[in-house]
């Protein structure tokens, strides 16, 4: 159905997000006193969409352990993303021997991007 991500800035997040992965809010939820924001982003292809949580009043860096868990997303224009993330400067970390590649977001969590076949 969904994964969460909770961010610290939410418009970096939007941003980020619309850029390297083409994603869209597709909803919304706003705490009626303000103290937090759900924003649901999808494809437009797939019924799965990334929850990015925003909280009023955080303001440290979520600690993310040591990166092992991460979110995957499959593509058929695999070079073309590769070459915009390039450009973003977002890519982590490159497996060339399995033909995928990670991507950090504005938070630091992981995005491996993998080729369709």
């Amino acid at each position: 159905n969904h994964f969460n991500f909770n961010v610290l800035n939410l418009e970096k997040s939007l941003d980020f997000y619309k850029k390297a992965l083409n994603l869209s809010v597709v909803r919304e939820k706003d705490a009626s006193d303000g103290s937090f924001r759900l924003v649901y982003l999808g494809d437009g292809s797939s019924d799965f969409t990334l929850e990015l949580t925003w909280l009023a009043d955080r303001k440290d860096p979520y600690n993310l352990g040591d990166e092992e868990f991460h979110l995957a997303f499959m593509t058929d224009e695999f070079d073309k993303l590769h070459k915009l993330h390039e450009e973003m400067g977002c890519i982590c970390f490159e497996n060339p021997d399995m033909g995928i590649y990670f991507i950090n977001d504005p938070d630091g969590y992981w995005i491996e991007i993998v080729p369709q076949k």
